[in-house]
């Protein structure tokens, strides 16, 4: 578990952060205060015009396990010659963790603010949730599954056709080690303009 607290620096905490894996998290979640805080800490980001373009959708308890049997019949809809271990999998997703947060694009056009920075704004809020999440002592992963893309799915989630879903946000306790993935060298990935 990588945790901030008051005997680590941020920049410590920033240079040890890992995801875990929604496959091998367990609970306990988090208290709803703890869930407030974590919400409270995700919306400290950068809002061109302070649109607040973003929302949240909670799923925890037997939530979780209600929205599974509506990925299983949706998936079973999709994919008819899939058997029992998929459909079991599908209907699984969001009892890996025991909170599961979406982060909903509200995005719309504006004015002044292009579409393209609200919904940057929503990528904040999905990352700095993460960050929250891990600041308070839990793991969490930033994902979005097929969930994210297929209309039936997000209706059954509660979001709406003029929205778009930014991220499945993990949260628990992981069960196995986090390990490190390779990064990328900066030599290749930064210019230097002149």
């Amino acid at each position: 578990m990588t945790q901030f607290n008051d005997q680590t620096s941020l920049l410590s905490f920033l240079k040890s952060r890992k995801s875990a894996s929604a496959k091998a998290m367990t609970g306990p979640g988090p208290s709803r205060a703890q869930i407030d805080e974590m919400l409270q800490l995700a919306t400290r980001v950068p809002d061109h015009g302070k649109l607040a373009p973003w929302r949240f959708i909670i799923f925890e308890a037997a939530a979780r396990e209600k929205i599974g049997l509506a990925f299983k019949a949706r998936w079973a809809a999709m994919n008819p010659e899939h058997g029992a271990d998929s459909l079991a999998f599908q209907a699984a997703l969001f009892t890996r963790a025991p909170l599961v947060i979406a982060v909903v694009s509200t995005a719309a056009t504006h004015v002044k603010i292009p579409v393209w920075e609200q919904q940057l704004s929503s990528a904040a809020v999905c990352f700095n949730l993460v960050l929250a999440a891990q600041a308070l002592g839990f793991d969490a992963q930033w994902q979005t599954e097929w969930v994210a893309y297929d209309a039936a799915a997000l209706k059954a989630m509660g979001v709406s056709e003029n929205e778009k879903l930014a991220g499945l946000i993990y949260i628990g306790h992981t069960s196995v080690p986090l390990e490190d993935r390779p990064r990328p060298e900066l030599s290749k990935l930064v210019t230097y303009w002149s």
